[in-house]
């Protein structure tokens, strides 16, 4: 992805905000978008501002902002499979001490929304390397990763990382995939002393295995957790939580290589 530049150049996703509700996510080009409330010639935004307004032929005004990487990959990825939430992947990055520069080891790939975010941070001078033993996933991570430029610091291998792990000296494992724990020995070889080992669980028996077998497996610092979210309406004299939240979505075992 291209360094902030506050002037909106041609190809550059943009945040087209009416309100909570109607907001689009669009490439800045020569064409017309259309939306309930109007339509929007999207080649007047081209060489302005962030933070411009422009109106739809019916007289809406939407303002043109700068989305995050959160909303570019949740807006314009496609996806065959189950993603993970935001909520969940922010404490991933942090526990893993992902950063720039990193060395991580992903598996599976699915449809590259953890990829991404973790390609996004390793860069400029970090390596992702994603694990999937589905083609057809690998064609669309590729294509999903190429259309907002982060492919560069990914390479996808079609293999199953339960036979073994090709690098070494590695910042961090991070799987997402139905038995982690047939992974974690070679984890061990694979990561560098203080590296971290993280696996996202839909259930609880994988919970307990993977556990079990990070203990036999002499690493240190092992916790499981689960994370909720609840938004909160807020207004004078009725601020209060909202009746819906993201409960559970998953369960997050992390555990430190000595």
């Amino acid at each position: 992805m291209k360094a902030y530049n506050n002037e909106i150049n041609k190809g550059d996703f943009v945040l087209l905000y009416l309100n909570k509700k109607r907001k689009f996510l669009v490439k800045a080009e020569e064409k017309r978008f259309g939306t309930d409330k109007g339509i929007i010639d999207l080649g007047e935004i081209i060489g302005k501002k962030y933070g411009i307004h422009i109106k739809s032929h019916l007289g809406y005004e939407f303002i043109v902002t700068k989305p995050n990487i959160i909303e570019i990959i949740y807006n314009a990825f496609k996806r065959k499979t189950q993603v993970l939430y935001p909520k969940d992947v922010g404490y991933i990055i942090l526990t893993s001490g992902v950063g720039p520069g990193s060395r991580v080891v992903e598996a599976g790939a699915g449809s590259g929304f953890l990829t991404a975010i973790l390609a996004y941070y390793v860069r400029p001078n970090g390596h992702v390397y994603s694990y999937e033993i589905r083609e057809d996933l690998i064609e669309l991570v590729k294509e999903n990763l190429s259309n907002i430029g982060l492919l560069e610091y990914v390479t996808l291998k079609h293999k199953d990382i339960t036979k073994g792990i090709d690098e070494s000296d590695v910042d961090a494992i991070i799987l997402d995939m139905s038995m982690p724990w047939k992974v974690v020995r070679h984890a061990y070889s694979a990561l560098k002393n203080g590296g971290v080992f993280v696996a996202f669980l839909p259930t609880i028996n994988q919970v307990e295995r993977t556990v079990e077998k990070l203990r036999e497996s002499n690493f240190i610092e092992i916790n499981a957790i689960e994370i909720f979210l609840r938004n909160y309406k807020v207004a004078k004299g009725e601020t209060r939580p909202e009746t819906l939240m993201i409960a559970h979505t998953g369960y997050i075992v992390h555990a430190k290589k000595p």
